[in-house]
């Protein structure tokens, strides 16, 4: 997906099967945790191709379908850290910030082409990716992999708890429907009130 090739062969073969494109989601993602100075160039290059240029990719391909049948909904996943940043996460907080203000340009260009583009920033949500970390603390710490959840957790969410997949699933319906046609350029939080801190 970090190829712009692939990226417009995966909008062919999705018209091909389906003959339209209503709604595209960009929710691929990794991360590397390193201090700037440290942070390997080829990592900082993958974590950049992935979490940003996919999303324009995808987006720059998708677009002129949508465009053509006056409807489409976008949304990319951004992250807590598209709006403030972390320690040892300058790849992974430059292509959120990125995909934040990406969505917000964009929805400005189709805002009367009956597109609308949106970002959603989730905060800790139970993925591979945030169980890795918690494997890291734990491993770090010597503690349990709970304790390690709860300390990595508490440490930004007011809620001391997780989100889930289907917390954001929820909104991406909203988003789709008729019911959100006059929100575009938003991003959305769902963070357990991280970013309100």
């Amino acid at each position: 997906m970090s190829k712009p090739a692939d990226c417009k062969k995966i909008v062919e073969e999705t018209l091909k099967k389906f003959g339209r494109i209503d709604v595209l989601v960009n929710n691929a993602g990794m991360q590397h945790i390193d201090e700037c100075v440290n942070f390997p160039e080829a990592k900082w290059e993958q974590v950049i191709s992935l979490n940003l240029s996919a999303p324009f990719y995808l987006t720059k391909y998708s677009l002129p379908y949508m465009q053509k049948s006056g409807w489409g909904r976008i949304i990319n996943i951004a992250s807590a850290h598209g709006l403030v940043a972390s320690v040892n996460k300058s790849a992974y907080v430059a292509s959120k910030h990125g995909v934040v203000g990406f969505s917000k340009a964009v929805a400005l260009e189709n805002a009367k082409k009956g597109v609308t583009v949106n970002a959603i920033c989730p905060g800790f949500v139970l993925t591979p990716l945030i169980e890795r970390q918690i494997e890291i603390i734990a491993q770090r710490e010597n503690i349990s992999r709970d304790q390690a959840a709860n300390k990595l957790v508490s440490e930004k969410q007011p809620t001391g708890q997780f989100s889930s997949p289907s917390d954001i699933g929820e909104l991406v319906v909203f988003l789709v429907s008729e019911n959100a046609k006059q929100v575009t350029g938003v991003a959305w939080n769902v963070d357990g009130g991280w970013v309100a801190q």
